[in-house]
């Protein structure tokens, strides 16, 4: 469900936790569990994906867009791939370059095609049904741990450790008593969302997506509203001052002027073109010859392009 950068965890389904662990915690777990809960019941967003009447594709699709991208870009690019292809059937009988189509801007194009993929698979192996196991969803082309954590979570509230970047920061900060948790995921964190994870199903589910939604919209990156926060006099950060995070540098990733830059220009003109199109047209979206090649290049490498003879190109068929 999160946006932000997505972190694979383990194992598929967390063992409770001991009482060791849970003893580091600051808090009774009924009284964690009960404080998130009423928060996100009063607070949570109101979400296509999130309605009773969801169904698993429209979870997957979601969770596949909102990687890395806010969901305020990701609520109109879904609606209208909800619309279109509303089922993964519907997905799979259209060819690969029609998905890179409608990705439109969301970025990291190859996330249309490995959801593409997905669909495919679903529709050829599964009757066109999305699994409802955590084990059967990772063999899925395209899905990895995190992906299918969440899937078998939110549409199917099965108990998984979901663990996004949003998840991470909350435990950070109100557990580890630290502004930012580490740049990739530590055994000792995958081990305290373990020990927080609620016991019954469903409970976990809810949990999952409760927490994630706690630090996107207020134990956020920048500027986190700690007044406004359930788990204020519980939080281990809050209590020891605030203290700056003091790892290496977090740099955020920019975007002007390099290949990826280039890349959404290329992939721009022919998503714009339903056939094929002349090197000449996708030269002039770009000064730079030699960066221009290489951005084409690569788009090319990924399947994300085919080149149909020298100098013409278009979507994946």
């Amino acid at each position: 469900m999160a946006a932000n950068t997505v972190t694979p965890v383990t194992p598929a389904v967390p063992a409770p936790a001991t009482p060791a662990e849970a003893s580091r915690l600051g808090l009774p777990l009924p009284v964690l569990h009960e404080t998130v809960l009423d928060w996100y019941a009063a607070n949570a967003r109101d979400l296509p994906w999130r309605t009773p009447d969801a169904s698993p594709w429209a979870v997957m699709v979601s969770e596949f867009m909102l990687q890395q991208t806010p969901v305020k870009r990701v609520l109109p690019a879904w609606e209208a791939w909800m619309e279109r292809w509303p089922t993964p059937a519907e997905l799979a009988a259209e060819a690969p370059g029609e998905a890179v189509r409608m990705w439109g801007r969301l970025g990291y194009p190859r996330r249309a095609l490995r959801l593409h993929a997905a669909a495919v698979a679903i529709a050829e192996e599964h009757d066109g049904e999305v699994p409802d196991d955590h084990a059967t969803l990772l063999s899925l082309p395209g899905v990895g741990e995190y992906t299918a954590a969440a899937v078998a979570s939110f549409a199917f509230r099965r108990r998984h450790v979901v663990l996004d970047t949003n998840v991470r920061r909350v435990f950070a900060r109100a557990v580890t008593g630290v502004e930012y948790p580490a740049q990739a995921t530590t055994a000792a964190e995958r081990r305290t969302a373990t020990a927080l994870l609620p016991e019954a199903a469903g409970t976990a589910a809810t949990w999952a997506v409760a927490v994630m939604e706690l630090g996107a919209l207020v134990c956020t990156a920048r500027g986190p509203e700690c007044g406004e926060c359930p788990l204020f006099t519980a939080c281990a950060w809050q209590r020891a001052g605030r203290p700056p995070y003091e790892g290496p540098a977090r740099r955020g990733q920019s975007y002007e002027g390099t290949d990826r830059q280039v890349r959404g220009k290329l992939l721009a003109v022919l998503r714009e073109t339903h056939g094929e199109v002349p090197q000449a047209r996708l030269d002039a979206v770009w000064p730079d010859a030699v960066q221009r090649a290489r951005a084409l290049d690569g788009l090319v490498a990924d399947g994300l392009v085919e080149p149909v003879e020298q100098g013409v190109y278009r979507l994946p068929r």
